[in-house]
């Protein structure tokens, strides 16, 4: 679905010191403000797409999480450590490319993002009372106050919120005190049975993944080999086991 916006062409990113890419500026100032907007970059919403695929089964509505971003790919790298990043409007889960994705949150609470957010809570909850068992159903209303008093007590402590960690902590969630089987949350036969074919999108992430090596020479920006190594590629937010 292509999306319209008024001059959303391109935007100037920084890759930081916590591995997360924020807005420098952007180029509809009328309908963004850059402070503290943080942006997905392409090898996290790859992670986010891997966890996405297991809730297929459940009933997740792959087109809404097009309609949820704004895409954007590498056009340039500048000065100081920035990149500039221009406006495509490709499918992020069928790109031949690697994407950049910026939440539609022109409307926090009415927009793309927010149905988003909503819809892949619903079939987290629905996933947890599939694989644990709970004495009484889990509630999405439980499941939303746990994330709320997280997110507040982040925001005491001083911490930036950034899009990656919110969808990690809906997508990981598991309540406290509860865990889940790895191989049941995962089962390679029913994902395979149940879930939509997005076999090319791994060839092209490779493809591109040397295009981006030869554009951005400085060692700060390239996804490093020695990330693939580590057990939490993300802070706060991606599980420390990986299937």
């Amino acid at each position: 679905m292509k999306k319209t916006g008024p001059s959303l062409d391109w935007c100037i990113v920084r890759r930081e010191e916590d591995g997360k890419w924020w807005v420098d500026s952007i180029s509809d100032k009328e309908n963004w403000d850059v402070g503290d907007l943080g942006i997905i970059d392409p090898k996290q919403f790859l992670h986010i797409s891997e966890l996405l695929d297991s809730m297929i089964v459940y009933g997740l509505e792959s087109q809404l999480v097009d309609e949820a971003f704004f895409t954007f790919a590498i056009e340039e790298e500048l000065k100081g450590g920035q990149v500039k990043l221009s406006r495509v409007r490709d499918s992020l889960l069928k790109a031949e490319d690697m994407l950049f994705a910026l939440p539609d949150v022109l409307d926090e609470e009415k927009g793309p993002y927010a149905d988003f957010l909503n819809h892949v809570t619903q079939k987290r909850v629905s996933m947890l009372n599939e694989l644990i068992e709970f004495s009484e159903p889990y509630t999405q209303e439980e499941m939303e106050e746990v994330l709320a008093e997280k997110h507040n007590n982040d925001f005491l402590e001083g911490q930036r919120s950034h899009f990656s960690d919110e969808l990690f902590a809906i997508l990981d969630f598991v309540p406290e005190g509860f865990a889940i089987d790895a191989d049941l949350e995962e089962d390679p036969e029913t994902a395979k049975e149940s879930s939509e074919d997005y076999s090319d999108l791994d060839t092209g992430l490779t493809e591109v993944a040397e295009k981006e090596e030869k554009l951005l020479p400085d060692e700060d920006l390239k996804w490093e080999e020695e990330e693939k190594e580590e057990t939490t590629p993300y802070e706060g937010g991606a599980p420390d086991d990986q299937d």
